[in-house]
Protein backbone atom coordinates (compact mmCIF):
# COMPACT_ATOMS: atom_id res chain seq x y z
CA UNK A 1 0.00 0.00 0.00
CA UNK A 2 1.72 3.42 -1.17
CA UNK A 3 1.31 6.36 1.83
CA UNK A 4 -0.93 7.88 -0.73
CA UNK A 5 -3.26 5.30 -0.42
CA UNK A 6 -3.09 4.29 3.09
CA UNK A 7 -4.03 8.00 3.81
CA UNK A 8 -6.96 7.46 1.72
CA UNK A 9 -8.08 4.42 3.77
CA UNK A 10 -7.88 6.27 7.15
CA UNK A 11 -9.49 9.17 5.79
CA UNK A 12 -12.22 6.70 4.17
CA UNK A 13 -12.65 5.53 7.87
CA UNK A 14 -12.96 8.60 9.97
CA UNK A 15 -15.40 10.13 6.72
CA UNK A 16 -17.64 7.14 6.10
CA UNK A 17 -16.90 4.68 8.85
CA UNK A 18 -15.47 1.28 6.77
CA UNK A 19 -13.30 0.49 4.02
CA UNK A 20 -11.68 -2.30 1.83
CA UNK A 21 -8.43 -3.65 1.42
CA UNK A 22 -8.40 -6.17 -1.47
CA UNK A 23 -6.48 -9.24 -1.84
CA UNK A 24 -4.91 -8.94 1.54
CA UNK A 25 -5.05 -13.01 1.85
CA UNK A 26 -2.74 -15.24 -0.43
CA UNK A 27 -4.76 -17.59 -2.79
CA UNK A 28 -2.94 -20.46 -0.38
CA UNK A 29 -4.03 -19.37 3.22
CA UNK A 30 -7.45 -18.38 1.87
CA UNK A 31 -7.75 -21.68 0.54
CA UNK A 32 -6.86 -23.02 3.96
CA UNK A 33 -8.89 -20.82 6.25
CA UNK A 34 -12.01 -22.14 3.97
CA UNK A 35 -11.18 -25.86 4.41
CA UNK A 36 -10.24 -25.32 8.52
CA UNK A 37 -13.83 -23.41 8.51
CA UNK A 38 -15.84 -25.72 6.79
CA UNK A 39 -14.24 -28.30 9.73
CA UNK A 40 -15.05 -26.14 12.25
CA UNK A 41 -18.39 -25.77 11.09
CA UNK A 42 -19.20 -29.34 10.88
CA UNK A 43 -21.95 -30.67 13.65
CA UNK A 44 -22.00 -27.33 14.87
CA UNK A 45 -25.19 -26.51 15.68
CA UNK A 46 -25.60 -22.64 16.29
CA UNK A 47 -28.20 -20.92 18.92
CA UNK A 48 -31.77 -20.13 18.09
CA UNK A 49 -30.85 -16.35 19.36
CA UNK A 50 -28.16 -16.03 16.25
CA UNK A 51 -30.24 -17.28 13.60
CA UNK A 52 -30.43 -13.70 12.16
CA UNK A 53 -26.19 -13.40 12.43
CA UNK A 54 -25.57 -17.18 11.48
CA UNK A 55 -23.07 -19.36 12.34
CA UNK A 56 -21.32 -17.89 15.28
CA UNK A 57 -18.60 -19.98 16.02
CA UNK A 58 -15.76 -18.28 18.34
CA UNK A 59 -12.03 -20.03 17.84
CA UNK A 60 -9.16 -18.35 19.47
CA UNK A 61 -5.73 -18.21 18.71
CA UNK A 62 -4.03 -20.61 21.39
CA UNK A 63 -6.47 -23.26 20.00
CA UNK A 64 -6.02 -23.32 16.36
CA UNK A 65 -2.85 -22.18 14.79
CA UNK A 66 -4.78 -20.79 11.77
CA UNK A 67 -6.19 -18.40 13.85
CA UNK A 68 -3.26 -17.52 14.88
CA UNK A 69 -1.21 -17.17 11.81
CA UNK A 70 -4.44 -15.32 10.86
CA UNK A 71 -3.90 -12.47 13.65
CA UNK A 72 0.02 -12.34 13.09
CA UNK A 73 -0.82 -11.80 9.44
CA UNK A 74 2.20 -9.57 7.61
CA UNK A 75 0.14 -7.86 5.17
CA UNK A 76 -2.91 -6.70 7.82
CA UNK A 77 -0.31 -5.79 10.16
CA UNK A 78 1.79 -3.84 7.74
CA UNK A 79 -1.39 -2.10 6.63
CA UNK A 80 -2.89 -1.07 9.64
CA UNK A 81 0.40 0.45 10.27
CA UNK A 82 0.65 2.44 6.87
CA UNK A 83 -2.52 3.75 7.91
CA UNK A 84 -1.59 5.23 11.14
CA UNK A 85 -3.61 2.71 13.42
CA UNK A 86 -0.65 0.42 14.44
CA UNK A 87 -1.68 0.84 18.05
CA UNK A 88 -4.19 -1.55 17.94
CA UNK A 89 -3.24 -4.54 19.59
CA UNK A 90 -3.39 -8.27 17.98
CA UNK A 91 -6.46 -9.63 18.74
CA UNK A 92 -7.06 -12.86 20.54
CA UNK A 93 -9.42 -14.85 18.89
CA UNK A 94 -11.86 -14.63 15.82
CA UNK A 95 -15.75 -15.33 15.00
CA UNK A 96 -17.19 -17.13 12.13
CA UNK A 97 -20.06 -15.81 10.58
CA UNK A 98 -22.11 -17.41 7.91
CA UNK A 99 -24.63 -16.76 5.78
CA UNK A 100 -26.25 -20.15 5.00
CA UNK A 101 -28.44 -20.88 1.90
CA UNK A 102 -31.73 -18.98 2.88
CA UNK A 103 -30.94 -17.64 5.69
CA UNK A 104 -32.83 -14.23 6.45
CA UNK A 105 -31.06 -10.76 6.66
CA UNK A 106 -29.80 -9.23 10.00
CA UNK A 107 -31.35 -6.11 11.20
CA UNK A 108 -29.78 -2.53 11.39
CA UNK A 109 -27.48 -1.86 14.57
CA UNK A 110 -23.96 -0.73 15.44
CA UNK A 111 -21.96 -2.79 17.48
CA UNK A 112 -20.56 -0.27 20.19
CA UNK A 113 -21.22 -0.85 24.11
CA UNK A 114 -19.63 2.49 25.37
CA UNK A 115 -21.68 4.85 24.48
CA UNK A 116 -21.69 6.76 28.42
CA UNK A 117 -18.39 7.07 27.95
CA UNK A 118 -17.30 10.33 26.20
CA UNK A 119 -14.75 8.71 24.15
CA UNK A 120 -17.60 7.58 21.86
CA UNK A 121 -17.27 10.86 20.41
CA UNK A 122 -14.01 10.45 19.45
CA UNK A 123 -13.56 11.38 15.01
CA UNK A 124 -10.98 8.63 14.80
CA UNK A 125 -11.77 4.63 15.54
CA UNK A 126 -11.76 2.75 18.88
CA UNK A 127 -12.81 -0.44 17.95
CA UNK A 128 -12.64 -1.57 14.19
CA UNK A 129 -14.08 -4.78 13.54
CA UNK A 130 -12.29 -6.55 10.77
CA UNK A 131 -14.00 -8.77 8.12
CA UNK A 132 -11.84 -11.39 6.37
CA UNK A 133 -14.57 -12.82 3.22
CA UNK A 134 -13.96 -16.35 2.36
CA UNK A 135 -16.32 -15.70 -0.62
CA UNK A 136 -17.17 -12.80 -2.98
CA UNK A 137 -20.14 -11.08 -1.61
CA UNK A 138 -23.11 -10.06 -3.59
CA UNK A 139 -26.39 -8.85 -2.85
CA UNK A 140 -27.76 -12.27 -3.68
CA UNK A 141 -26.15 -14.15 -1.19
CA UNK A 142 -25.74 -11.63 1.78
CA UNK A 143 -23.90 -8.66 1.68
CA UNK A 144 -23.20 -6.10 3.86
CA UNK A 145 -25.00 -3.06 3.96
CA UNK A 146 -23.50 -0.01 5.63
CA UNK A 147 -25.21 3.82 5.81
CA UNK A 148 -21.92 5.78 5.83
CA UNK A 149 -20.85 8.20 8.23
CA UNK A 150 -23.12 7.00 11.23
CA UNK A 151 -20.91 6.29 13.32
CA UNK A 152 -20.28 10.00 14.01
CA UNK A 153 -23.63 11.44 12.65
CA UNK A 154 -26.79 10.59 14.16
CA UNK A 155 -30.25 9.82 11.53
CA UNK A 156 -33.64 9.21 11.68
CA UNK A 157 -32.92 5.21 12.01
CA UNK A 158 -30.88 5.55 15.26
CA UNK A 159 -34.18 6.97 17.01
CA UNK A 160 -36.32 4.04 15.33
CA UNK A 161 -33.98 0.91 16.67
CA UNK A 162 -34.85 -1.63 19.16
CA UNK A 163 -31.48 -2.04 21.38
CA UNK A 164 -29.89 -5.07 23.25
CA UNK A 165 -29.94 -4.77 27.23
CA UNK A 166 -26.28 -5.88 26.96
CA UNK A 167 -24.24 -7.38 24.02
CA UNK A 168 -26.06 -9.88 21.99
CA UNK A 169 -28.83 -9.88 19.44
CA UNK A 170 -31.75 -7.84 20.12
CA UNK A 171 -34.77 -9.44 18.59
CA UNK A 172 -36.26 -12.36 19.68
CA UNK A 173 -36.33 -15.92 17.07
CA UNK A 174 -38.96 -15.02 14.09
CA UNK A 175 -39.64 -11.58 15.02
CA UNK A 176 -38.88 -9.84 12.03
CA UNK A 177 -42.03 -10.82 10.86
CA UNK A 178 -43.76 -8.14 13.74
CA UNK A 179 -45.37 -5.09 12.07
CA UNK A 180 -43.13 -3.03 15.25
CA UNK A 181 -39.68 -4.82 13.84
CA UNK A 182 -40.46 -4.13 10.58
CA UNK A 183 -37.44 -0.30 10.67
CA UNK A 184 -35.12 -3.20 11.51
CA UNK A 185 -34.97 -4.81 8.53
CA UNK A 186 -36.18 -1.89 5.78
CA UNK A 187 -33.86 -0.56 3.20
CA UNK A 188 -32.33 2.95 3.93
CA UNK A 189 -32.17 5.42 0.84
CA UNK A 190 -28.30 6.07 1.65
CA UNK A 191 -27.62 2.54 2.27
CA UNK A 192 -24.57 1.17 0.79
CA UNK A 193 -24.10 -3.08 -0.32
CA UNK A 194 -20.18 -3.49 0.33
CA UNK A 195 -19.38 -6.20 -2.48
CA UNK A 196 -15.79 -7.53 -1.94
CA UNK A 197 -13.55 -10.82 -3.58
CA UNK A 198 -12.81 -13.30 -1.60
CA UNK A 199 -9.63 -12.68 0.51
CA UNK A 200 -10.38 -8.69 1.24
CA UNK A 201 -10.46 -6.74 3.91
CA UNK A 202 -13.36 -5.29 5.30
CA UNK A 203 -12.60 -2.55 8.20
CA UNK A 204 -15.36 -0.79 9.45
CA UNK A 205 -15.80 1.30 12.90
CA UNK A 206 -18.13 -0.39 15.64
CA UNK A 207 -20.30 2.96 15.91
CA UNK A 208 -21.19 2.62 12.19
CA UNK A 209 -24.85 1.56 11.63
CA UNK A 210 -24.58 -1.76 9.45
CA UNK A 211 -26.96 -4.89 8.43
CA UNK A 212 -26.63 -7.98 6.07
CA UNK A 213 -28.92 -8.85 3.28
CA UNK A 214 -30.19 -12.46 3.10
CA UNK A 215 -28.58 -15.38 1.06
CA UNK A 216 -30.65 -16.09 -1.53
CA UNK A 217 -28.26 -18.56 -3.31
CA UNK A 218 -27.46 -22.43 -2.86
CA UNK A 219 -23.93 -21.71 -1.60
CA UNK A 220 -23.05 -20.76 2.26
CA UNK A 221 -21.27 -17.28 2.39
CA UNK A 222 -18.76 -17.16 5.23
CA UNK A 223 -16.67 -14.28 6.61
CA UNK A 224 -13.57 -14.32 9.53
CA UNK A 225 -14.28 -11.36 12.35
CA UNK A 226 -11.69 -10.27 14.06
CA UNK A 227 -12.56 -7.09 16.82
CA UNK A 228 -9.46 -4.85 17.55
CA UNK A 229 -9.58 -2.05 19.94
CA UNK A 230 -7.00 0.72 20.89
CA UNK A 231 -6.29 2.53 24.19
CA UNK A 232 -8.39 5.47 25.43
CA UNK A 233 -5.95 8.17 23.80
CA UNK A 234 -5.55 10.80 20.82
CA UNK A 235 -4.24 8.98 18.28
CA UNK A 236 -0.56 10.16 16.85
CA UNK A 237 -1.31 10.85 13.19
CA UNK A 238 -4.24 13.08 14.60
CA UNK A 239 -3.94 16.81 14.07
CA UNK A 240 -7.35 17.83 14.15
CA UNK A 241 -10.12 19.76 16.43
CA UNK A 242 -10.37 16.59 19.29
CA UNK A 243 -14.27 17.00 20.91
CA UNK A 244 -14.58 18.57 24.40
CA UNK A 245 -16.02 15.54 25.98
CA UNK A 246 -12.47 13.52 24.71
CA UNK A 247 -10.18 16.12 26.21
CA UNK A 248 -11.99 16.33 29.54
CA UNK A 249 -12.65 12.41 30.36
CA UNK A 250 -12.19 11.30 33.32
CA UNK A 251 -9.93 8.09 32.53
CA UNK A 252 -10.61 6.99 36.44
CA UNK A 253 -14.09 7.00 36.23
CA UNK A 254 -15.88 3.50 35.33
CA UNK A 255 -18.45 4.06 32.48
CA UNK A 256 -21.63 1.81 32.52
CA UNK A 257 -22.06 -0.27 29.40
CA UNK A 258 -24.72 1.06 27.17
CA UNK A 259 -25.78 0.55 23.27
CA UNK A 260 -28.09 3.38 23.38
CA UNK A 261 -26.47 5.99 21.50
CA UNK A 262 -27.18 9.40 23.64
CA UNK A 263 -25.68 13.08 23.98
CA UNK A 264 -22.36 11.86 22.43
CA UNK A 265 -23.75 10.79 18.88
CA UNK A 266 -24.44 14.11 17.12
Amino acid sequence: MTPEIALQKREQMIRDGFCVINNILTDAFLQELRDESERLLTNYVPPDHTRYHGHHLQVTSKDNTLVQKLLEWQPTVNALEEMGFGDFPVARGITILTKDPGAPPLYWHQDWYHWNDPISCAPWPQDIFMKYYLTDTTPENGCLKVIPSTHRKRIDLHDKLLYASKQGNVLEPGSESKEKYAVMFRDHPDQVDVCVKAGSLVMRDARLLHSVRKNDTDKRRTMLLVWIRRPNTIPDYWNDEIPEPVLNRDESKDYPSTTIPNEFLN
